[in-house]
């Protein structure tokens, strides 16, 4: 029963989002709140496969850039969005299991795993950035080097093209994607292969003399996360009609790290608190103008990391605790006093 409880808390709030949002906001903060729903989702492909797998992976701007260019390269080429989105996520899974699997059935240690996703996300951006010649054509779709890939063709109605969707419909669409990530997530986690997936984080020389292939299970994770990541580009791809090399940026990998190590590892819904908190509160420093929001984003990470390591969840989960706990402990104290018949 405990374990229904989020996801029926999830469907309730998804729900709600859908159906009220679209009718209260205007255009323009819908767009808005749509990136962060987008945003949150690669947030939460990180917070699966570090949190509950263990593997820090820096590279995860390489599966969300993968996702944003196979998704524009693809939809161009096809001139309609039903293929182009299985492209978008065929191209960065298949990615992370071809690099999963020389880093985990090589038995890199983690240390290696962190330099080599990110030097893979760093290969990414320089070999993108340089391919603004003509040339450099896939298709009908220029890739468009340090300019990016403009006027793509954001999501229609499956396989009717000139049903683009509305503004309104596209954020439905990001929030049903969330929840759906975040409802499946969950399942998965509470299923037997997540259960094996959270003991490779606790003890994997354990895991391996029980009889599993931890190469295996965690090549799977990997994939998975990467999945989402690229789910995440191709919804990113869409919401601008554009995208360019800034998606493999060292910004935007160090940026998910932020999201799940200030909403709280080893949550899922952590990750995406942490990035609705972090996206807020850049565009509102952004806003002020008189403040570097690299400066202050800076200044909140170092706050987090000292002061509260275990995240925004974990702090809501310890005042409930001491909530609770407190009304608990009243009648306790003051039995022994109304026994004893003594004030």
């Amino acid at each position: 029963m405990n374990n229904r409880i989020p996801i029926i808390a999830c469907l309730l709030l998804g729900v709600a989002a859908i159906a009220a949002l679209p009718l209260l906001l205007e255009t323009f903060t819908l767009m808005e709140l749509s990136v962060y729903v987008i945003m949150s989702i690669l947030a939460l492909s990180l917070g699966f496969v570090w949190g509950y797998g263990g593997i820090l992976c820096f590279g995860q701007a390489a599966f969300f850039g993968l996702g944003a260019y196979a998704y524009a390269i693809a939809a161009i080429n096809f001139g309609e969005s039903t293929g182009a989105f299985l492209v978008a996520i065929a191209v960065p899974t298949l990615f992370a299991l071809a690099l999963g699997y020389f880093i985990f059935f090589g038995r890199i240690s983690d240390v290696y795993l962190g330099v080599i996703t990110l030097t893979a996300t760093l290969i990414l951006f320089n070999l993108v950035n340089s391919t603004s010649g003509e040339q450099y054509k896939i298709g009908q779709a220029a890739i468009g080097g340090f300019n990016g890939i403009p006027s793509i063709p954001t999501l229609n109605i499956p396989f009717q093209p000139d049903q683009v969707l509305s503004p309104e419909v596209f954020f439905m669409v990001c929030v049903a994607f969330l929840m759906a990530s975040y409802i499946g997530l969950r399942l998965l986690l509470a299923s037997h292969f997540g259960r094996v997936v959270v003991a490779l984080r606790e003890n994997e020389l354990r895991v391996d003399l029980l009889g599993y292939d931890s190469r295996k299970y965690k090549l799977a994770a990997f994939a998975i996360s990467g999945a989402l990541a690229g789910v995440a580009g191709c919804l990113f791809a869409n919401w601008g009609a554009f995208t360019s090399p800034t998606v493999f940026s060292l910004t935007q990998s160090a940026l998910v790290i932020i999201w799940v190590l200030v909403g709280g590892v080893g949550t899922l819904l952590g990750p995406i608190i942490g990035c609705f908190f972090v996206q807020w509160l850049t565009s509102y420093i952004g806003g002020l103008g008189f403040i570097n929001p690299n400066l202050m984003l800076g200044a909140v990470l170092i706050g987090f990391v000292l002061l509260l390591p275990k995240g925004i969840v974990s702090l809501f989960g310890d005042l409930g605790k001491l909530f609770n706990g407190g009304r608990r402990a009243a009648p306790a104290e003051v039995r022994p006093a109304s026994q004893g018949g003594k004030p």
